[in-house]
């Protein structure tokens, strides 16, 4: 299956965001929720079908205006499946931000069999503000953990903030060890980028927060399961509000 999905959101006169393309594909469907006519539009994406499946290839593009205030959030997780064999499912999503974005969905759970590859590239203009969360489950309820790679690039003002590369599953080197996860089943992190951003504190163990070389901070989290994930990272997104 091939779909892409396209969000614009730009600010009128008044201050007020407008969503002026919101387009998806089974399954990658938006819905626009929230209030209207203020300075802050939410998203959710509504799982259309099935996966993603081996085999299919997703895009998702994002652009966010001057002076606009985009949320994106998901009504559910993601659950990533095997399918028949083919190339690994492929996610990519592409993010362009001169006001504000935050990037809040569920967690994807890493099904036992599937092979996915994720790509990320958000590129964020001077004065841009962006919060950008992943959470990964591996596997389901008492099952191993599926393949997934993720790549992770945010740009801000024309220079690289942060770069990260994930790999979990049968596919990752030293997986059968303690080299990636350790014990932990489920993995979070969180990008903060912008100017005039706090440094919040993560008491929670097995977290951690990190300035970037930039206007950036960076907050990692394992855990047992994806609640202590939860419990570490969602104080540190608070630190960012959305506008109202």
């Amino acid at each position: 299956m091939r779909a892409a999905a396209r969000i614009v959101a730009e600010a009128d006169r008044s201050g007020v965001t407008r969503l002026a393309v919101l387009r998806g594909e089974s399954p990658l469907l938006l819905r626009r929720t929230g209030p209207r006519d203020t300075t802050s539009a939410t998203v959710h994406l509504v799982g259309g079908a099935a996966g993603p499946l081996r085999g299919d290839d997703l895009l998702l593009e994002i652009e966010v205006g001057p002076g606009a205030h985009l949320e994106i959030r998901s009504v559910a997780a993601t659950l990533l499946l095997p399918g028949r064999p083919a190339p690994p499912s492929l996610l990519t999503v592409r993010a362009t931000v001169a006001g504000s974005l935050r990037w809040l969905p569920e967690p994807a759970i890493a099904a036992a069999g599937c092979d996915h590859h994720a790509s990320t590239a958000v590129e964020v203009a001077d004065g841009g503000s962006l919060l950008w969360r992943d959470d990964l489950v591996c596997g389901r309820h008492d099952e191993p953990s599926g393949s997934v790679r993720s790549d992770v690039t945010i740009r801000y003002a024309g220079r690289t903030l942060y770069r990260h590369r994930l790999t979990v599953g049968p596919d990752a080197p030293g997986w059968s060890g303690a080299a990636v996860l350790g014990n932990a089943r489920a993995t979070g992190s969180a990008v903060l980028a912008g100017p005039g951003l706090p440094v919040p504190h993560l008491p929670a163990e097995g977290a951690a927060v990190m300035a970037l070389a930039g206007p950036g901070v960076l907050a990692t989290a394992t855990g047992a399961d994806i609640r202590e994930v939860q419990a570490a990272l969602d104080p540190f997104c608070a630190a960012m509000p959305a506008p109202v």
